[in-house]
């Protein structure tokens, strides 16, 4: 079984990115030390067009293999005219709103998101399944989520976007792992208790 892992930034107070969901604030943070963690132990959590500009797009996927995000992080690929964002990966977006793809690398998931995760975490074989944000999807999610690691940056937003933007039952997690950085940033991974 192919594990689901919500891969995401975060302020101290728990915060994905701002009230519109900008997460500026915490690109300061992505510094030489931790490119150098993205890139030796996550290089496919960068999108393509990163990955080629820092000079690492031909690193193969260690972790993931699929993406899943959400429509409102999937625009801001499309703001930059950027329909393929991870090219890298098998992409889905889920979207009621969106219709037709703009790229035949994406698939548009309109209805049944939870059956089509369930499908994709039974495939054989293969790495797992990065799911990419944002907070609303990773609500409908939950229950599917696998592990969780979060990269927390020392940042305080003091009101913004949740990591989980639905409400669910209380669920355990078994610390995994802890890196810190040099800048003040952490890393956790956490394990679904199931």
């Amino acid at each position: 079984m192919r594990k689901l892992t919500y891969f995401i930034a975060c302020s101290v107070d728990g915060f994905i990115g701002d009230v519109n969901g900008d997460a500026a604030a915490m690109f300061p943070y992505v510094d030489e030390e931790f490119l150098d963690f993205l890139k030796t132990d996550h290089p496919e959590t960068m999108s393509t067009p990163g990955r080629r500009a820092l000079g690492f797009d031909d690193l193969e996927n260690k972790r993931f293999d699929t993406i899943i995000q959400g429509r409102a992080s999937y625009d801001v690929a499309l703001k930059e005219d950027i329909t393929s964002p991870y090219a890298h990966l098998r992409q889905y977006v889920a979207s009621r709103t969106l219709g037709e793809s703009p790229s035949p690398d994406v698939e548009i998931i309109a209805d049944g998101l939870l059956d089509r995760v369930r499908e994709l975490k039974a495939e054989d074989g293969g790495l797992d399944i990065y799911l990419c944000g944002g907070s609303r999807l990773a609500g409908e999610l939950f229950d599917e989520i696998d592990e969780l690691v979060i990269k927390t940056y020392p940042v305080v937003y003091g009101a913004g976007m949740p990591m989980f933007g639905a409400g669910f039952d209380v669920a355990r997690f078994t610390l995994g792992g802890v890196r810190s950085f040099g800048n003040g940033a952490v890393v956790r991974t956490y394990d679904r208790e199931r």
